[in-house]
C-alpha cells in the first residue's frame, strides 16, 4: 500500500461520489477552487492498494504579510473520505502528518461521524474535540416547515410579505455586494480570518456550490455561501445578513431559508449548519441555527498541534478578540 498524489480524476471522482463520508469539500471541484486562489494551497492524498482505499484534501492557509508565519494552518473540509481498511487510514494520516509538519495545526473539521476511526487518529497524534453541529432534514416542504419553531414560520411568512426575494447570484456585482456585507460582519464581529472574493467569485462558476441572495427592493440585503453534495447536503459555510438596517425583512433568517429551499426543491435530503459551538458554552450562533428545528449532533474535529506556543498564541488572540466582541455588544 503507497499514499500517492497523483489521482486520476475519474476514480477520484467515483470513490468519493460512492462513499457515505462524501462531502463536495473532498472533490476534485473543491481542490480545484481552493488551488485558484492566490495564496492558497490544496494538495489531495490517497492510500492505495487494490483501488483507493482512502482519501482526503488538505488546504493550506495563512494570513498575508507578517500574520503568515503566525498563522500556518492545513485544514481538511469535512473531513476524510475512508473506507474499513484501518491499515488505509493510519498510512493517510502518517503521510499528512509529514508534509504539513511545519504547520502550526492541522484539523479535520467533521460532517460525519468518524467514531470507528478514533484510535487510527489518537495513535497518529490527533486530539478529539467535541464541537456540535446541526443537521436538518429538507428532504420536503412539507418536512421543513414541520421543523422550524412557530417564530421562525412568523418571520419568514412576514418577510415574504414584505417582498423578500431570494435568487442566485450570478454576475460578478452579485458577488460584490454580497462579499462587501460579508466583510463587514467579520471586520467588526466574528473577527476569523475570511477567505478572499476571488473564492467567491470562483465558487458561482464551479460545480462545488451557489451563493443565494437575499433581496428587498432589488437591493442585496443579505446571502449565503453553499457548496453542495448533490442528493446529499447542502452546506452554510458562510452567511451574512443586514439584519438591523432591514428588521421586517429577517435578512439573516430568509439567507438560511433560501438554501433550504434549494435543498428540498433539488433532492438534496440535508441541511448542514457547518458548527454549534462547543457544548456548555454561551454561543448565540447555536441558539439561531437551533430555531430551524435541526438535529444536534456532536461530530467534533481531531486537531494535531505541531507547534503548542504558536497554538496557544493564537487562542488567546482569539479569546481576546472574543472579549472585545462581548464588551462591544454589552
Amino acid at each position: 500500500m503507497k499514499v500517492r498524489q497523483n489521482i486520476d480524476q475519474a476514480v477520484w471522482n467515483e470513490f468519493v461520489k460512492e462513499s457515505p463520508y462524501r462531502t463536495p469539500f473532498q472533490t476534485k471541484h473543491f481542490f480545484d477552487l481552493i488551488n485558484s486562489i492566490d495564496g492558497y494551497e490544496a494538495k489531495v492524498f490517497a492510500a492505495e492498494e487494490n483501488g483507493i482505499e482512502a482519501l482526503c484534501v488538505v488546504t493550506f492557509q495563512k494570513e498575508k504579510g507578517i500574520k503568515g508565519f503566525f498563522s500556518r494552518r492545513a485544514i481538511i473540509y469535512g473531513g476524510p473520505i475512508l473506507t474499513q481498511n484501518k491499515q488505509a487510514v493510519t498510512l493517510l494520516l502518517k503521510e499528512i502528518s509529514a508534509i504539513y509538519r511545519n504547520a502550526i495545526y492541522i484539523e479535520t473539521r467533521n460532517f460525519n461521524d468518524y467514531k470507528d476511526y478514533s484510535k487510527e487518529f489518537k495513535e497518529a497524534g490527533w486530539q478529539f474535540e467535541p464541537y456540535q453541529n446541526f443537521h436538518l432534514n429538507c428532504s420536503s416542504e412539507d418536512v421543513v416547515w414541520n421543523n422550524f419553531n412557530s417564530n421562525r414560520q412568523r418571520q419568514i411568512k412576514k418577510a415574504l410579505k414584505t417582498g423578500v426575494k431570494t435568487e442566485e447570484a450570478k454576475t460578478a456585482e452579485d458577488v460584490k455586494q454580497f462579499y462587501n456585507i460579508l466583510e463587514d460582519l467579520y471586520n467588526s464581529k466574528v473577527k476569523k480570518p475570511l477567505f478572499p472574493i476571488e473564492f467567491f467569485e470562483n465558487l458561482v462558476k464551479s460545480e462545488v456550490g451557489k451563493i443565494l441572495l437575499v433581496k428587498f427592493e432589488e437591493k442585496i440585503i443579505g446571502g449565503i455561501a453553499c457548496p453542495i453534495m448533490p442528493g446529499k447536503t447542502i452546506y452554510e459555510l458562510y452567511i451574512c445578513g443586514l439584519d438591523q438596517e432591514y428588521k421586517d425583512c429577517y435578512p439573516s433568517v430568509m439567507a438560511t431559508y433560501a438554501a433550504i429551499e434549494y435543498g428540498f426543491k433539488n433532492n438534496i435530503s440535508r441541511f448542514d449548519f457547518m458548527g454549534a459551538g462547543k457544548a456548555g458554552e454561551d454561543y448565540g450562533v447555536r441558539d439561531f441555527k437551533g430555531k430551524f428545528g435541526g438535529e444536534l449532533v456532536e461530530h467534533g474535529r481531531f486537531i494535531k498541534v505541531n507547534n503548542k506556543f504558536f497554538y496557544g498564541l493564537g487562542k488567546l488572540a482569539i479569546g481576546i478578540l472574543s472579549g472585545r466582541k462581548s464588551k462591544a455588544k454589552k
